[in-house]
């Protein structure tokens, strides 16, 4: 049985067939998997009153260490975010509650993000419904297809640069 990329590579096959099209179905699949991985971390965040984006930088947050703080720099390098989209989110997160924002005493150039008693609370209680919806959307493959998948995806990553 195939599937979507299947059908791109035959019809790329017929109009040019001189061309490899094994990594349009590499590329495709990838994405095609993104996306309901995507919808499917969406519709859990979602459920519980969070966008995706502000559970990632409330876990990382709480990933960070006892005191759940971060300076916005690391804080940014650990979201993969620019500086500018972090202080946006940043400020949504802070106007909701979750997070503070405040200058570092020691250094006024720098600027820190704490989690909140709430902000901690919502992270810490989503984490195990968020680990199951993970497992969830992958258990079309078996534990070990699951290892190979994340060690050839961890490959490919560092490859291009990550």
């Amino acid at each position: 049985m195939g599937d979507a990329a299947d059908a791109i590579m035959e019809q790329w096959g017929a109009i040019r067939p001189e061309l490899d099209s094994w990594p349009v179905g590499v590329v495709v699949r990838i994405f095609r998997a993104a996306r309901h991985l995507e919808a499917g971390l969406k519709d859990y965040f979602t459920a519980h009153g969070l966008e995706p984006w502000e559970y990632d930088v409330l876990a990382t947050l709480l990933r960070s260490g006892e005191d759940g703080t971060l300076r916005m720099s690391d804080l940014a390098g650990a979201a993969m975010l620019t500086p500018g989209a972090l202080t946006n989110r940043v400020n949504r997160l802070v106007a909701r509650g979750l997070v503070t924002r405040e200058t570092d005493t020691d250094n006024r150039r720098t600027v820190k993000t704490t989690l909140t008693d709430e902000g901690r609370r919502l992270a810490y209680d989503l984490i195990e419904g968020h680990f199951a919806n993970e497992l969830r959307l992958i258990d079309g493959l078996s534990r070990e297809e699951q290892a190979q998948l994340a060690a050839l995806l961890r490959k490919l990553l560092i490859s291009l640069g990550e």
